[in-house]
């Protein structure tokens, strides 16, 4: 995984977000402030892209069309592709018990929509 005092554009982000408009903002956000960015819309979808990018972060919906993030989570961490991934949560399931589930099928972070752009900034800059 990237580390501290390296390039942003050596860090791979990964979007997976069914909501086309917010994945395209994020994509824009992340690809102004140098970073590798790849956008899937679907869980499948990000799954694949996963595997082929091998991302250092993945931020990933909870409620996709095809599933749901949770289950994402759990392939990517017993897939061998991302299992040092940093996986985030970015969703709209903001209760207590929905940060609880969303630890427990792998993320490591759980951010509630509308995520400030400032707090993922500064999330993605700890991981460099």
């Amino acid at each position: 995984m990237a580390r501290n005092g390296q390039d942003p554009a050596e860090l791979r982000v990964l979007v997976v977000e069914d909501d086309r408009d917010l994945a395209e903002s994020l994509r824009t956000l992340l690809l102004l402030c140098g970073y590798q960015v790849m956008v899937a819309y679907t869980s499948k979808q990000g799954i694949e892209a996963a595997r082929k990018l091998e991302p250092h972060v993945v931020l990933c919906d909870i409620g996709l069309p095809d599933g749901d993030g949770y289950v994402v989570a759990s392939v990517l961490r017993q897939s061998g592709h991302s299992t040092a991934a940093r996986l985030i949560a970015v969703t709209g399931h903001a209760e207590a018990r929905d940060r609880i589930r969303a630890l427990a099928a792998g993320f490591d972070q759980h951010l509630a929509k509308p995520v400030d752009p400032k707090v993922l900034l500064h999330e993605l800059h700890a991981i460099r």
